[in-house]
């Protein structure tokens, strides 16, 4: 029997192939292109979290709530996401959300022009999600929200990068009665005057793990209150708030737009108080105050104290419902259907239950058990 040789049973398999046949080899380096507003390629390699080409995202405000959202969607596409941070252990969970070398801290400063500018320089994409619900020692509310965000700006333009994408707050108002809407509305103004092709996107509260929401209406600390918890809005699910920061990357089109970014349904926050007692098995306590006594007290204990605590600007909030600015564009513009927080808190707040109730359902599937005792309704009718 005749052995052949390796040139020729080479040739036998060629032979065999279909003509449509693309070798694994040759498909590897099929790449798309992408032109970005200012002229530069992105090349784009199939791959997910591995690719080696792709979009370099900046992120600052990584390290809060919703950064780990955003930045863990970038990177498993294999952006390459530079995030800035002040502290050393706050970003470590961030390092696993991409791959090798594609996610790369900096440390900077907000005040410091030189680290904002090197956090940028490289970028096509700048996200800043800097904020901060009550002031600090080191940082008031305009510190922040207006000259943080004017510095973060004057960097993107002085770079010219394609987009930058400014997260402010729902009811940014410059006249609003708290201070918190006034500083992020004068944000949306310096950014857009700097920087004309901003994306602003205005999120409703966020519910999700490590929220300010959920969690904290189910902890034994949240006791005193101002307006009986009658303020209401549309509470919106951090991921989908992620997921639309991600399609504003490849969609030019949300350039110089504004979105408001809220959940299906209106609660009050004595409505999700509730939702959340069921969900827990537990009963938490709500004194009211006058605000006229409790602004002043909260006011005073946030300057006392070093950790998160009321602060007099919050209780002024609590006063105030949620507006939706109707020329502004949302979910359904970005083709997103946003999930409603009554299905979900089984999901973030088990951790609250008692040992006796731990393995119980959600509180939604107990509700359609009892339902069946007492309706009994054929499927054919």
């Amino acid at each position: 029997m005749k052995s052949c040789s390796p040139s020729s049973t080479a040739a036998l398999r060629a032979a065999a192939r279909p003509k449509s046949y693309i070798s694994p080899i040759a498909s590897r380096n099929v790449s798309d292109i992408s032109i970005t507003r200012t002229g530069k390629p992105i090349i784009k390699v199939q791959g997910g979290r591995s690719s080696l080409g792709g979009h370099t995202a900046t992120v600052f405000g990584a390290t809060g709530f919703l950064g780990r959202y955003i930045v863990n969607r970038l990177a498993r596409q294999g952006c390459t996401v530079i995030i800035p941070y002040r502290e050393e252990m706050a970003k470590r969970h961030l390092k696993v959300t991409g791959d090798l070398g594609r996610v790369i801290f900096m440390e900077y400063d907000l005040r410091n022009t030189e680290s904002l500018e090197e956090s940028v320089r490289h970028s096509d994409i700048v996200y800043n999600l800097v904020g901060r619900s009550y002031p600090t020692k080191n940082f008031d509310l305009e510190d922040v929200h207006v000259e943080g965000a004017e510095r973060i700006a004057d960097a993107v333009a002085k770079y010219d990068v394609d987009r930058f994408v400014h997260v402010s707050s729902y009811n940014a108002d410059a006249n609003s009665t708290s201070e918190f809407y006034r500083t992020k509305a004068r944000g949306e103004s310096v950014v857009r005057s700097i920087f004309p092709e901003t994306t602003i996107v205005r999120p409703a509260p966020m519910f999700g793990f490590e929220d300010r929401l959920l969690h904290k209406l189910a902890g034994v600390t949240n006791l005193l209150t101002s307006n009986n918890m009658e303020e209401r809005y549309k509470p919106v699910h951090v991921i989908d708030v992620g997921h639309a920061l991600e399609k504003m990357l490849n969609d030019d089109s949300t350039a110089s737009q504004t979105y408001e970014l809220f959940g299906p349904k209106d609660y009050s926050t004595a409505e999700i108080a509730e939702l959340v007692d069921k969900e827990i098995h537990k009963h938490r306590r709500h004194i009211n105050l006058p605000k006229s006594i409790l602004k002043p007290a909260a006011t005073l204990l946030n300057k006392a104290l070093w950790w998160p605590v009321l602060s007099g600007d919050e209780i002024e909030r609590e006063f105030i419902d949620q507006h939706i600015d109707p020329t502004a564009k949302t979910f359904k513009d970005l083709d997103i259907e946003p999930a409603d927080l009554a299905n979900l808190t089984f999901h973030y707040l088990q951790s609250y239950r008692s040992a006796a109730f731990y393995d119980l359902p959600p509180s939604t599937e107990r509700e359609k058990r009892e339902e069946k005792k007492y309706l009994h309704v054929l499927d054919d009718q």
